[in-house]
């Protein structure tokens, strides 16, 4: 049945505790050559390890009860950045706080409760469950091994997390394979929530999802968020869906933080030219007769990215310094952040034209 979505809760002050940090973060993927590869490397053939730059010196700060989101294309680094925020991959240089506190000095009772703490829902939530458990096992069995539950109220307490997910208990016998889209990705929210975690990391979580189970499952994100005061960085290419969920949008491309601002000041004032074109092409009911354009160019291979700004190729206004420096991301007012060099020559009021 279609649901349309709850309106938005009112923003959260900025003035919270910090309970993400994130100082100068890059990612990292190299391809190691094979035996036959170093041999022809080392009679003189062009042939070399190869790099996927996939998050490039990214700073982030995400308070507690935030709706942050995260928007880029397919390819800029994104889902990559949220692995490493909720713990599952390690930095390749930076470092991550998790409330003041750097996880990679984190030992016992500490390091066991940051990883509780911060969960993740993945795109598909097909082959995020193991096809072999139960729902009762896939959504209770980490609860059980941390001792969240005993073996005795094990039944009761996959029960409760069913139902705050929207599922009914009478199904935790079955296997994933037996439900719809839009429940396997309840079994995925269930599963996180069933360690009682505080932050949660959305990667798309609901783009593979019809549109009318889309809207179920973003109100079910926000009335989680008011009853459990939970804090989210919500991954996704939709706009639309970022507008109406998030207090803050970051703007990444190729691995770098392009814009930083709040919801409605990206939606109203975007300040960097990628963030523009991104808003130039979605469709809205009230611009019916527009022509909409989408951003030009192709994104570059994070093997070889361009030099100086990562965008000059694709950019209407790219000039000589764009080409061969690398913007500063700068605040250009009060909590709007952008990496532009168009936001220091005067003859433009901060603002690219």
């Amino acid at each position: 049945m279609s649901e349309t979505m709850q309106a938005a809760p009112a923003p959260v002050r900025a003035e919270g505790e910090k309970m993400i940090e994130v100082v100068g973060v890059s990612r990292r993927f190299a391809k190691r050559l094979d035996f036959a590869g170093k041999i022809l490397a080392k009679l003189g053939a062009p042939i070399r390890e190869e790099v996927v730059h996939a998050v490039d010196k990214v700073d982030l700060t995400i308070r507690k009860g935030e709706v942050v989101g995260l928007v880029g294309e397919s390819g800029c680094g994104k889902s990559t950045l949220g692995r490493m925020v909720a713990g599952i991959l390690p930095p390749s240089d930076g470092t991550i706080l998790w409330k003041g506190k750097d996880r990679t000095g984190l030992g016992g009772k500490d390091a066991r409760a940051a990883m509780l703490q911060a969960q993740m829902i993945f795109q598909d939530p097909m082959s995020s469950l193991n096809p072999r458990l139960k729902v009762a096992e896939i959504i209770g069995e980490a609860p059980l091994v941390h001792g969240l539950t005993t073996r005795s109220e094990f039944g009761r307490y996959v029960d409760e997390q069913m139902r705050r997910a929207g599922l009914d208990p009478v199904f935790k016998a079955r296997y994933p394979h037996q439900f719809s889209g839009g429940q396997r990705q309840r079994i995925g929210i269930a599963r996180a929530l069933a360690v009682q975690p505080e932050f949660l990391v959305c990667d798309e979580s609901v783009a593979a999802l019809d549109v009318s189970i889309q809207a179920q499952i973003l109100n079910l994100f926000m009335k989680l968020r008011q009853e459990l005061d939970l804090t989210y960085l919500f991954i996704s290419h939709d706009l639309g869906v970022v507008e109406h969920l998030s207090d803050r949008v970051v703007i990444m491309y190729l691995g770098r933080v392009v814009e930083e601002a709040p919801t409605e000041v990206v939606f109203s004032r975007a300040n960097h030219p990628y963030t523009q074109s991104l808003l130039a092409a979605v469709p809205r009911i009230e611009a019916r007769k527009k022509a909409f354009a989408t951003v030009k160019g192709e994104i570059p291979s994070p093997l070889n990215p361009p030099s100086g700004c990562h965008f000059h190729p694709r950019c209407p206004h790219a000039f000589d310094r764009c080409r061969a420096e690398v913007p500063a991301l700068k605040e250009v007012a009060p909590g709007h952040k952008s990496r532009c060099h168009l936001n220091d020559l005067p003859n433009h009021g901060g603002m690219p034209v």
